[in-house]
């Protein structure tokens, strides 16, 4: 890029890339690395099994006696708590996360999703305590969420403060490998317990996920105990006792006066851009990875094993997937792959759910494999560094957790339930399909009112916009 991009790299080079030249800060790269990867997968296996849960057993486990559109959608329902619950999270951790560390917020947010989604394995169904079960299962969902609503954004955070900007797509992105590797380990675990005969999977085998999940957990809050804070807020924090000298006082005012001249929407424009890209990308990949296992088990009354099949399928080709899109925001910009991607969605959303139709494995596994690489992973892979490069440093956590968990709840969070109520009411996938493409439409446009970030001063207080 310009001898912008080159100051950007040499300011840079004080912070992260400093304590990359040594080896002890690249132990501490490592290490963060690590953590962050383990916690996203903790955050994603908590969802993909409760998804892949709500799809396939929950129904007959918590809501017996409903017919198969309305357990589906009571199922979804429960699913839908998380999500209320993650901006309450992303607001209480995000601003905690800003004032003292993303380490500190991190360590607690994976003990409390562990804790919360290892329970879920436990809860006595319907027919033993009555409606106590669903109220459990509601109960944990919303701690589960709790949590999670500043995990993901915490760990990309850290990854990008750590990472060097001309990289930082790449490494960013290895957040998304993380929500793969949770998908990837929930879709094998429940293959495996598939395998077991009908009966016994209602009864004992869909506990065997959620309690495992607990393995993944204790390791990665053990790790990150011992990761250093990144690069980037430790500087910031030099920064601001820095402050503490009069004169800065006297142009932090200024600069307060400034901003409080500005209008609500001039202050919060790269909120409102999140919010619009995450729309594109979390409702999309919710109904390619989520919806769609309910809908074609039990609706288009397609054997369980090619859904989970597929998404196993398409966690393996994520390794791949997601990186590559990292490096091609690296390459060619954040703005314009993430465009392609939303597009592509677009493209893709009537075919799909058309094709679904023929009930034909091959096809079926195909459309969930293509829907999982564009929804799920492509766009996430490039959604990871843009979201750190649009906030300024003092506010960074916070906001970004905001507007991702809203957006989530907006599109990704309601998504199956709608999705399941449009089925309900229509009897049949063409509503869904144009759900599923306006929701992507969201995103396309809002990426023409978005900034190109590529390699921006992470240490910089304003928004990029």
């Amino acid at each position: 890029m310009s001898d912008l991009q080159s100051s950007v790299d040499s300011h840079y080079s004080s912070a992260a890339e400093q304590r990359l030249a040594t080896p002890e800060g690249r132990r501490e790269f490592f290490k963060a690395t690590l953590s962050c990867w383990l916690g996203t997968t903790m955050e994603y296996v908590d969802f993909a099994l409760y998804g892949l849960a709500a799809g396939l057993v929950f129904g007959d486990i918590f809501f017996p006696g409903l017919s198969k559109t309305l357990a589906l959608l009571s199922s979804f329902a429960t699913y839908s708590v998380g999500f209320i619950a993650r901006p309450i999270g992303a607001i209480f951790f995000g601003r905690m996360g800003d004032r003292k560390g993303r380490k500190f917020v991190l360590v607690t947010t994976i003990a409390l999703m562990g804790i919360s989604t290892t329970l879920i394995g436990f809860i006595p169904s319907y027919q033993t305590i009555g409606l106590w079960a669903p109220f459990m299962l509601v109960l944990l969902r919303f701690m589960q969420g709790f949590g999670a609503g500043a995990e993901l954004s915490g760990a990309t955070v850290m990854l990008g403060e750590y990472a060097p900007p001309k990289h930082r797509g790449l490494i960013a992105s290895i957040i998304g490998i993380g929500s793969n590797s949770g998908t990837l380990i929930a879709s094998a675990v429940w293959l495996l317990v598939l395998m077991l005969d009908k009966e016994d999977v209602i009864v004992w085998g869909w506990r065997i996920p959620f309690i495992l999940s607990a393995l993944i957990a204790i390791a990665a809050t053990v790790i990150r105990r011992h990761v250093r804070e990144t690069p980037v807020f430790e500087q910031e924090q030099t920064q601001q006792a820095e402050s503490k000298q009069n004169q800065h006082h006297i142009n932090v005012q200024s600069d307060q006066t400034l901003q409080s001249e500005k209008s609500f929407f001039a202050r919060n424009k790269a909120f409102f851009i999140m919010l619009g890209l995450r729309i594109g990308e979390n409702g999309p990949s919710y109904l390619a990875q989520g919806f769609i296992l309910g809908y074609v088990v039990k609706y288009l009354q397609i054997d369980k094993t090619v859904a989970t099949t597929a998404i196993f399928v398409a966690s393996l080709l994520g390794f791949f997937v997601i990186p590559f899109a990292g490096w091609l925001s690296d390459r060619f910009g954040r703005r314009i792959i993430y465009r392609w991607f939303c597009l592509l969605l677009m493209i893709y959303a009537i075919p799909a759910y058309m094709f679904l139709e023929t009930r034909d494995p091959l096809i079926v596994g195909s459309i969930i494999v293509l829907g999982m690489c564009l929804a799920s992973l492509g766009i996430f892979g490039v959604q990871a560094a843009y979201g750190v490069e649009m906030f300024g440093v003092k506010n960074r956590y916070s906001k970004m957790a905001l507007a991702k968990e809203l957006g989530g709840i907006m599109s990704g969070g309601i998504a199956p339930t709608v999705a399941a109520a449009l089925l309900d009411q229509f009897h049949s996938w063409w509503p869904i399909a144009i759900y599923f493409g306006a929701m992507a439409t969201v995103g396309f446009i809002t990426t023409f009112f978005a900034p190109e970030t590529r390699g921006r001063d992470l240490n910089a207080v304003e928004d990029a916009i």
